[in-house]
């Protein structure tokens, strides 16, 4: 099942318009060789049927977000690229033009970390796609995909993507820690585990406030009702988990609005504690009125 048709999601943090792009979705095998990989593939199935989900298959979505602050055009993550569009996906530069966006207007940026699905649209046809940009990433991730000891390990195939589209842009680039400003509004907090140097940006304009989660959560299920659960993405599984806990623990106390990278499109929502996790309320007019 390939998506590609274009879609958008415009609402306002303050001053601030963000836009949530889709970048396509991809539907896989087997959910529990994904989530729950320390359960029983049962103890999985069953969380997903009570959740009226199908137990055989599950939807990824990809979300890259604009901020635009105005005096800066922010982009956080910029999809699969031109390696995705044969499945359907790399559908940002679409998105951002049906938004009344083009490439040149993005000025900053923004890498929440280094996997495919979020560094695969920084080139296109061999330059890169936000020609006017500077940039910002992690310094921890950088240095961690960078590295040559990630070849002959599960890692060397994300470190060959760093060095297509991420290296070539590092005179332009902007290494950060946790606590960082990227521009006035915009700050970092680290989440490590999902990857080495995963970092979630907190937005907040007159007096509104929205987190970018990013991969803190893969699934708006599996990793939220059960943020305990093993994720086969999660590089380091313990430090993932507990980072879950923090994000979404913060968002739930402040009830603030989160935007998830990989939560069901428009991947706008609001978080509630419950027994061992949290449940996930999708954003509805919230933003209109």
């Amino acid at each position: 099942m390939a998506q590609s048709a274009v879609r958008t999601n415009s609402f306002k943090i303050g001053s601030f318009g963000v836009t949530v792009v889709s970048d396509g979705i991809r539907v896989s095998e087997k959910p529990q060789e994904t989530f729950g990989t320390d359960r029983t593939p049962d103890e999985v199935a069953a969380l997903l049927q009570a959740n009226f989900l199908p137990t055989d298959r599950f939807v990824n979505g990809f979300s890259p977000t604009l901020v635009d602050t105005g005096s800066e055009v922010v982009l956080f993550d910029t999809g699969m690229g031109e390696g995705g569009r044969q499945a359907g996906a790399g559908q940002l530069l679409n998105g951002l033009a049906a938004a009344g966006y083009s490439p040149d207007q993005v000025s900053i940026v923004v890498l929440t970390h280094m996997h495919g699905d979020h560094i695969g649209g920084l080139m296109e046809g061999g330059a890169p796609a936000f020609k006017n940009a500077r940039y910002v990433a992690g310094q921890a991730e950088y240095d961690f995909w960078k590295d040559t000891a990630r070849v002959g390990t599960p890692a060397e195939n994300g470190h060959k993507g760093v060095l297509k589209n991420v290296v070539p842009l590092a005179e332009k680039m902007t290494f950060i820690g946790d606590g960082a400003d990227v521009t006035p509004g915009i700050t970092s907090m680290a989440a490590f585990g999902h990857s080495p140097g995963h970092m979630v940006y907190r937005l907040e304009s007159g007096g509104k406030g929205l987190i970018l989660t990013a991969d803190t959560a893969n699934h708006f299920v599996l990793s939220l009702q059960r943020p305990d659960w093993e994720v086969r993405f999660d590089m380091d599984k313990g430090k993932a988990a507990a980072a879950r806990k923090t994000v979404f623990d913060m968002v739930a106390t402040d009830r603030l609005p989160f935007v998830g990278y990989h939560m069901p499109f428009p991947s706008v929502g609001f978080i509630e504690k419950i027994d061992q996790g949290y449940r996930f309320i999708p954003e509805t007019y919230q933003f209109d009125i």
